[in-house]
């Protein structure tokens, strides 16, 4: 199969307009997308295009790994002793070792394009980090990259290799921005990844220095759709097609990505394919969260956005999957959350990492403790579905590999790593300090 010539865009297919971005309380300044934006990225946040084309040098980019896998994952099949089909599609080939270079090839591409000289990134696990320096290098671009401290003392090679790219590295929170300072006073040493995007927001301000943001965007859920895409014509080069999408959920461009194209039919032919994002029990924005607006980062300067929320002042236990504990949702998927029409599912860190070691026993891949989300979703919905004798068609995202965690798998089978039990009062105390709420003047006004 051939390398898609498009992006899909699900907002085509919407009955409902999205919430708009608010202005934070208090401070004057651009309602809604951010001005410094490259006007290609502004164009795809609010299109209405079922189809927006890939420029030839990012489809060029893509070549160096993709189209991506898919492949039937018979021997877990035989190892869960499952009626049902189980296949998965692997982002992990490239050189960043994740689903991250699909968009951020694209930014690279629209900013290179709009007189950008230098890109500054957060980064939780790495991957975000590492795909903006490996697209910084493509396009001849500077690269500053903020990771959660807690990750990179967790994965140090992933710093190593963002630095093989010619990225600089800073752990957060810093010392180098009041941000990074007030958290660090306030005894945060191991950092989130809000406090990351505040940093680097902050450091953004410079003359030909731009922010850009891998996960929560419409437009970055845009980009992966050449996952789900791509997934689509393989299954049907197999004969077969899915009755179930998973994939985990951080903010959510690999569960958009793989999922989009596949609700298209339920929202344009009446499909009944099920979505299911999987979240981890320590950070549960869909399961546990609230539907509010919320702030994106720790900066309480950035528009806010309606999300399912923990809320921006959370902080999740250094838990072994860091790309996924962010406290938000992006408000794309939070809007199809909240109408029904995905689901979501949370689990315990110790489940997750037994289903990955079956997993790499069985399939010869080690997945990110990120993408082991999807693993087991895919194990519990096959099990579920044996119980009730039923042999559905299982289809998951295996977005990147675990090559960079070892010291998690360590722990995990050593028995060292702890259930992460988030107390229901942690959750409420973190809701409780949301910024006030817009009320139906201010959202008409913004939308109109």
């Amino acid at each position: 199969m051939s390398i898609p010539t498009h992006w899909y865009n699900i907002l085509a297919d919407l009955d409902f307009e999205l919430p708009p971005d608010v202005a934070a309380p208090g401070v004057t300044g651009s309602q809604g997308i951010d001005p410094q934006l490259p006007l290609g990225l502004i164009r795809q946040e609010l299109s209405r295009q079922p189809l927006i084309a890939i420029p030839e040098q990012v489809r060029t980019g893509y070549e160096q790994w993709r189209p991506t896998m898919l492949r039937r994952a018979t021997s877990l099949e035989k190892a869960l002793g499952t009626g049902a089909q189980i296949f998965f599609k692997y982002e992990g080939g490239n050189l960043t070792g994740s689903h991250k270079l699909n968009t951020a090839l694209a930014q690279a591409y629209y900013y290179k394009a709009a007189g950008a000289k230098k890109l500054i990134v957060a980064t939780g696990a790495g991957q975000w980090g590492t795909a903006v320096a490996a697209a910084c290098q493509a396009f001849g671009l500077q690269c500053q990259v903020f990771m959660v401290r807690s990750s990179l003392e967790g994965k140090p090679y992933r710093r190593t290799l963002m630095e093989l790219l010619g990225a600089t590295v800073t752990a957060s929170p810093s010392t180098g921005t009041a941000i990074g300072r007030r958290f660090l006073a306030e005894g945060d040493k191991g950092g989130t990844l809000s406090i990351a995007l505040g940093e680097a927001l902050e450091a953004a301000g410079e003359p030909g220095v731009r922010f850009c943001a891998g996960s929560g965007e419409t437009y970055s859920l845009l980009h992966q759709t050449v996952i789900g895409l791509e997934s689509a014509e393989e299954m049907k080069a197999q004969g077969a097609w899915p009755d179930v999408v998973i994939a985990g959920l951080g903010a959510g461009s690999n569960f958009g990505g793989m999922a989009f194209p596949f609700l298209r039919e339920n929202l344009t032919a009446g499909g009944r394919i099920r979505a299911v994002s999987v979240e981890p029990a320590a950070c549960p924005k869909l399961t546990r969260g609230r539907y509010a607006y919320d702030f994106t980062d720790s900066s309480e300067q950035t528009p806010m956005q309606k999300m399912y929320t923990l809320g921006y002042k959370f902080t999740p236990p250094a838990m072994h999957a860091g790309g996924l504990r962010y406290h938000g949702t992006a408000k794309i998927i939070s809007a199809l959350y909240d109408r029904g029409l995905i689901e979501a599912a949370a689990y315990q860190q110790r489940d997750i990492f037994a289903s990955a070691k079956l997993f790499t026993a069985q399939e010869g891949i080690v997945p990110a403790p990120e993408s082991a989300h999807a693993v087991h979703g895919a194990i519990v919905e096959a099990r579920r579905a044996d119980e009730r004798g039923e042999h559905p068609t299982i289809l998951f995202a295996l977005s990147g590999h675990g090559l960079f965690d070892m010291g998690a798998y360590r722990a995990f089978m050593d028995g060292q790593m702890p259930e992460e039990i988030i107390p229901s009062e942690a959750i409420e105390l973190s809701l409780a300090q949301l910024p006030p709420q817009p009320d139906a003047a201010t959202l008409q006004s913004v939308a109109s």
